[in-house]
């Protein structure tokens, strides 16, 4: 486990509910700069950054790779930086220096964003650190990059050599959904509608209702009463009107009644409805009521609902069971959707067992059971869930022959031995739009456009998420929800916030997402941390209402913070 793991298990620890004092904050910020944020030589799948001048394959500094490109839309997308490299403790050469990670700044005097540079030199070249500065200047960097955290600082851009840098949390929601366009919009029956986006505005085809009709079964009558029953030219009385009778119903006078039941169409000159209950006979031949309706009483007017053309719903909204319901009333037969983006899931790695106890040293795979039916809440259509171990060409033939909008894997985001993602996204020439986010737990997901495969006019997205089960998750709320709402032709929903009841300590730098419930209601709501909340921890999601977004340096109770909803 690297140092920043180590962290962030402690930070779960430390927010386990347990009775303790509030320490105060300066003793606590004394207490996490002690931890070395700057173990690059450990790096697992939570603490990712390639090394100085050089990609995760060894390229040099004079090349930059095609898959480290601008974001799909015009524009620099948020998330890219300068070319990465370096080590805490280096000290770069001007402002196309060795600098890690966007927006932070860098030990021994590494310029601030936006500086004037005096000279330039290759990512890969490194000066003289001075010694006598290494920590105060460590310590000076984790305080100024979490003040440009919160401030959502831009990436650095130097002339036409641009890397993909680690974002800002902020940054890479953003990234995600402004990577792509909707889906080509399709009509389809009402009956298949159900889970897709609406294209097009709904408006109503027909007044609703159509005519008036009664709101309760009664007696249809006109004037104040008493009412006698209305009676055909032979005498007889008429009988009641009935919801769905094509005969036009009868004119009525004052003094007339005559039995209707609910949805029938009121005949003219009923002033009101009188409801069964309410309606006495007086020796058989006439009704009274104790209390006559007032005008209009339990009447539908026509057009109440809506008239003819108004706007009942905007594109973009879900279609759910009511807006097919509110369609078919309002006369529609077809709808005109964004499809369901099409999702794929690869479980990748050698040491998962897919059934039965953990054993001989591999452990039971979380995933795979766990993201595809997450994209299907997100309103993914998921086409498959493939287990590829830890196979190079076999994750390159799934990612290359897929079908599929996005593709989401599981683990091998990081530079292991077998890790094998970024070399296969290299070798498809893809566009690395994220790579690396600065939340815990998560740190290593990225973000790739992938160009178009086997003819189609589209190219898909890849989200890579880390395998530890709670750092996934992190990067299917950060990467894969904002991206499956943009193919969707969903807006991106804004953040509500609550009010924590209790301390929750925060990294350094980076946001933090910790699993929170709601608590009492009213003036007295608030949401509590929950326990076992470190990277490679299911429990505490698997109870939790909601993910609390924590920016760095933590939030003390009483505090508001925003909310990550949970899809269902």
């Amino acid at each position: 486990m690297s140092g920043s793991d180590e962290l962030d298990e402690a930070i779960a620890l430390a927010n386990s509910g347990r009775a303790r004092p509030t320490p105060p904050p300066a003793p606590r910020l004394k207490r996490i700069r002690r931890i070395r944020w700057d173990d690059w030589e450990n790096l697992d799948e939570d603490e990712f950054d390639p090394g100085p001048g050089e990609d995760e394959e060894g390229e040099g500094e004079g090349e930059q790779p095609a898959w480290a490109g601008q974001g799909a839309r015009s524009g620099t997308a948020p998330g890219q930086g300068p070319a990465r490299g370096g080590r805490p403790g280096d000290t770069p050469h001007g402002d196309q220096g060795t600098g890690g990670r966007m927006g932070e700044a860098r030990p021994g005097g590494a310029p601030s964003p936006g500086a004037p540079s005096s000279d330039t030199h290759p990512a890969g070249s490194r000066a003289d650190a001075g010694t006598d500065s290494g920590g105060t200047a460590r310590r000076t960097a984790s305080r100024e990059s979490a003040s440009r955290e919160a401030r959502h600082t831009p990436p650095r851009q130097h002339g036409d050599r641009s890397q993909v840098s680690a974002a800002t949390w902020s940054e890479a929601v953003a990234t995600a959904a402004g990577a792509t366009d909707a889906l080509p919009s399709a009509t389809v029956p009402l009956d298949r509608a159900l889970g897709h986006t609406l294209a097009a505005p709904v408006t109503a085809l027909t007044d609703l209702p159509p005519f008036d009709t009664s709101a309760m079964d009664g007696w249809a009558v006109c004037g104040p009463g008493p009412w006698v029953p209305a009676r055909t030219a032979d005498g007889a009385e008429r009988p009641g009107l009935l919801a769905g009778d094509r005969s036009e119903p009868p004119q009525l006078a004052d003094g007339e009644a005559i039995r209707i039941a609910t949805g029938a169409r009121v005949p003219p000159g009923t002033s009101a409805v009188l409801r069964w209950e309410a309606a006495e006979r007086i020796g058989g031949a006439r009704l009274r009521s104790p209390s006559p309706p007032q005008a209009g009483a339990d009447i539908r007017p026509r057009g109440q609902e809506c008239r003819e053309g108004d706007a009942l719903l905007p594109p973009g909204r879900i279609v759910t069971p009511p807006v097919l319901g509110l369609a078919a009333a309002a006369g529609y037969d077809e709808l005109e959707i964004v499809p369901r983006p099409r999702a794929e899931v690869l479980v990748l790695g050698d040491e998962l067992l897919h059934s039965g106890l953990p054993r001989d040293g591999r452990i039971r795979d979380a995933l795979g059971p766990m993201v595809g039916p997450w994209l299907t809440a997100l309103g993914a259509e998921v086409v498959a869930t493939r287990l590829l171990g830890d196979d190079a060409e076999a994750l390159h033939e799934a990612v290359s022959g897929t079908t599929a909008d996005l593709i989401v894997t599981t683990g091998g985001t990081a530079r292991g031995p077998v890790d094998h993602l970024q070399p296969t996204l290299r070798r498809m020439d893809a566009r690395l739009l994220v790579r690396g986010v600065r939340v815990r737990p998560g740190h290593p997901m990225l973000l790739a456009a992938l160009r178009p495969q086997q003819g189609r006019r589209r190219g898909s997205h890849l989200v890579g998420l880390p395998g530890n089960p709670l750092a996934a998750l992190s990067g299917l709320v950060t990467l894969a929800a904002p991206l499956l709402r943009a193919l969707a032709g969903r807006a991106e929903p804004e953040l509500r916030k609550a009010t924590l009841g209790a301390e929750v300590s925060g990294h350094p730098r980076d946001t933090r997402l910790v699993p929170v419930r709601h608590e009492g209601s009213g003036i007295r709501a608030r949401i509590r941390p929950l326990r076992y909340a470190g990277p490679s921890m299911l429990r505490g999601v698997a109870s939790c209402d909601a993910l609390a977004v924590v920016p760095p340096g933590g939030a003390a109770p009483g505090e508001d913070v925003p909310l990550v909803e949970l899809p269902w």
